[in-house]
């Protein structure tokens, strides 16, 4: 498919930016400095990644609006306004953070803008697929907000409150991820490919889904040259929102393809929320402040190295991914409770080979 060539439109972009980007928050002191038991790496490394992904994306759909690939029936004009102006609003903030280290509460300031806007825009789950059959609908309640030149401009209740939540869950994912070189930039390229050749299925037939998402995948895939272990560049706080940002909207458009960018990020969605209930409820701090009890320090610790941590969340996310191509209805519903038994499973023998470590050091 000739439009698969826009992935490599992106990868050039991202492999062409990046360098620049990387000596502009060199040069501005946009670093990330090793300090602390969560940061890895052992010199200062430029942020602001985001942007490059950011503007490597920007790049790519032009060219695909160029060449008459995009918009399409699926991916509309206001959509790619939307969609554009919301990662515009994460970039910035994140790059904001990047240099002036924000507050939590000043943090979330972006996320929700960049989500009212995605809704603004016309972007919202408007069903579910049952996977035992049918279908639940989220666009029954509904509330006109005001009249404009003669058009209502309505509040869909419960599918603005589910695209909210979703998006919001997509985006503290990957933020919270973002803790190993290459992992979340990574985990972008598998979930966007994937999503892409769903599109392309026969009987989904969304050529110009799969052109943004072949996009996104290409410049995170460019960026991640530069990122994966040692890094170069940090996707920073602008990119690590952008990755489950995008996934989440691309999930949204693609057809209410929610089981499949579940199973691209289940684990690190459950360790996410795993790590904020324990935060809330047993230590009774901030769900966001920073500690190694995330699965992907806890696989380091138990004597993995930096790159072997991250290829297992890469090939997780392959093999429970991958299978949205070939299961159906109720077989995706098992292949996402398989995927929660096999997470529970793991954080709860990397917790308890943690404990038993902690205690042996305490012994000795």
């Amino acid at each position: 498919m000739e439009r698969s060539l826009i992935f490599l439109v992106g990868l050039v972009a991202a492999a062409l930016i990046t360098p620049a980007v990387s000596l502009v928050a060199r040069r501005s002191g946009t670093v990330d400095r090793p300090r602390g038991a969560r940061k890895l790496h052992r010199r200062p490394t430029p942020l602001l990644g985001g942007v490059a992904v950011f503007l490597s994306l920007i790049v790519a759909v032009a060219v695909a609006r160029g060449l008459g690939w995009l918009p399409g029936d699926y991916i509309r004009d206001k959509y790619l306004i939307g969609m554009s102006l919301a990662a515009l609003l994460l970039v910035f903030g994140g790059a904001l953070d990047d240099r002036y280290d924000l507050r939590p509460s000043r943090q979330i300031v972006w996320p929700i803008l960049a989500t009212l806007v995605i809704i603004g825009s016309g972007i919202g789950v408007t069903y579910i697929t049952n996977p035992l059959g049918g279908q639940i609908f989220l666009d029954r309640h509904v509330v006109t907000v005001l009249w404009w030149d003669g058009l209502p401009y309505k509040l869909t209740l419960l599918a603005d409150i589910f695209t909210a939540a979703w998006l919001l869950g997509m985006t503290y994912t990957t933020k919270f991820l973002d803790g190993l070189d290459g992992l979340v930039s990574g985990l972008a390229v598998i979930g966007c490919l994937i999503i892409a050749a769903v599109s392309l299925m026969q009987e989904v037939s969304q050529p110009d889904t799969a052109v943004l998402a072949l996009a996104v995948a290409g410049a995170f895939a460019g960026f991640l040259v530069f990122n994966f272990h040692p890094a170069r560049i940090f996707l920073g706080e602008g990119g690590s929102t952008l990755a489950g940002f995008i996934i989440g909207t691309l999930a949204i458009i693609a057809g209410g393809k929610i089981a499949t960018a579940l199973l691209v990020l289940g684990v690190p969605l459950l360790d996410a929320g795993a790590v904020i209930l324990r935060r809330l409820i047993v230590e009774r701090r901030s769900p966001v402040s920073g500690d190694r009890s995330h699965l992907h320090f806890r696989l380091i610790d138990l004597g993995l190295t930096h790159r072997q941590a991250v290829l297992v969340f890469y090939l997780l996310a392959l093999m429970f991914g991958t299978s949205t191509l070939f299961l159906r209805g109720w077989q995706k519903l098992a292949a996402l409770g398989f995927l929660v038994g096999a997470a529970i499973i793991l954080l709860a023998f990397v917790g308890r080979t943690r404990r038993s470590d902690d205690r042996a050091a305490g012994t000795g």
